[in-house]
């Protein structure tokens, strides 16, 4: 038995009884796999969702998910199904793991087929695509105002999750008493989840951070040095912190979990999706050879447009934001970006 086994054998032994209520994770890719292996470990009855049904023949089959985190076994309360409208049907909570991109189509299948009084979150960090929104005004739109929604975000690798490494998220819900309960079944001794009410901080710093991500790459790709990526971080989060709090966020969120700790993950480890695409730009790579290097989706390509679109529209300066807009989308070169930041006009420190 692998490491990766044993550890996630301890984790399903040790899973707490809680909550017994059926859970859906929508999206059987590693994060959303990792967040099913973590729910189905605490002892709730977790149901995980793939499009593809030869996945999930295979892992009723092998028992993981052999697409991804392979070495990682489900728990014996984790059940796979290709099955949209049946995987949702008795849930109580519904936990969608998808990009941004395919959000509100996976909303539109499930829309008539939610058990009344189930409520929904999402672990996806991303904006719509065409219309900027974040996430929860998708949710709000495809489901009316009656439904609980929540985001749950913050610095985490699915891997680390998997394996039952400690890590800490923010689970964010302008219901109170759905943003307590969804954290209580995420909870365990290696998995804190804490609670806000603030959507619009946590699902903006797990979007934004992505394209700050991207930039922390390129300059990293080009050798320029830790000093740089320090600049990097330091100053993307302070041009986060204005567009969030021209959105209606609240500046404390962006020094947390979902905004300062999720920035500093991304942009300074390899595990990173979107810090590959930087450095993979970097290397000279056409978005589109970045992007297959990658293999799968890295939301910071969307945002990063998205993003820039939502500060002009707010009057709100973001320059890195603005550089990564322009190399991965008006040809400008990753050396030209630098240098474009770096010829800006002196002037004070201001958040």
């Amino acid at each position: 038995m692998t490491e990766a086994a044993r550890a996630a054998a301890r984790r399903t032994a040790g899973g707490m009884k809680r909550h017994a209520t059926p859970v859906a994770v929508l999206g059987a890719g590693s994060w959303g796999t990792a967040l099913a292996v973590l729910l189905a470990g605490n002892g709730q009855p977790t149901t995980l969702w793939a499009r593809d049904p030869a996945q999930v023949e295979a892992m009723v089959r092998e028992r993981r998910n052999p697409r991804y985190l392979s070495d990682i076994p489900l728990p014996d309360g984790l059940r796979p199904s290709a099955n949209l409208k049946a995987a949702v049907a008795d849930a109580a909570v519904v936990l969608l793991v998808v990009p941004a991109s395919g959000f509100r189509a996976v909303l539109g299948e499930i829309k008539d087929s939610l058990r009344p009084g189930a409520r929904l979150a999402w672990a996806s960090k991303g904006l719509e695509s065409g219309s900027g929104r974040l996430l929860h005004e998708v949710a709000l739109d495809v489901l009316g105002p009656e439904r609980a929604v929540a985001a749950v975000s913050g610095p985490t690798f699915a891997r680390e999750v998997a394996l039952g490494l400690p890590t800490a998220v923010t689970v964010a819900s302008a219901d109170a008493g759905f943003a307590a309960d969804l954290a209580a079944r995420l909870h365990n001794p290696r998995f804190r989840a804490y609670t806000s009410d603030d959507l619009i901080g946590v699902e903006l710093g797990g979007a934004v951070k992505n394209v700050l991500a991207i930039a922390a790459g390129i300059a990293d790709g080009l050798g320029f040095g830790a000093n740089t990526r320090a600049a990097l971080v330091t100053r993307g989060l302070a041009e986060l912190m204005r567009l969030g709090v021209a959105l209606g966020g609240q500046r404390d969120t962006f020094m947390g979990l979902a905004g300062l700790g999720d920035l500093v993950l991304t942009c300074t480890d390899d595990q990173s999706r979107n810090r590959r695409i930087g450095l993979a730009l970097a290397r000279g790579q056409s978005l589109a050879e970045a992007c297959a290097t990658v293999q799968q989706v890295a939301e910071g390509v969307n945002a990063a447009r998205e993003a820039w679109r939502l500060a002009q529209r707010h009057g709100v300066d973001m320059p890195i934001t603005e550089q990564v807009c322009q190399v991965l989308y008006y040809g400008l070169s990753p050396r030209e970006a630098v240098h474009a930041l770096l010829l800006r006009e002196q002037k004070p420190e201001a958040r």
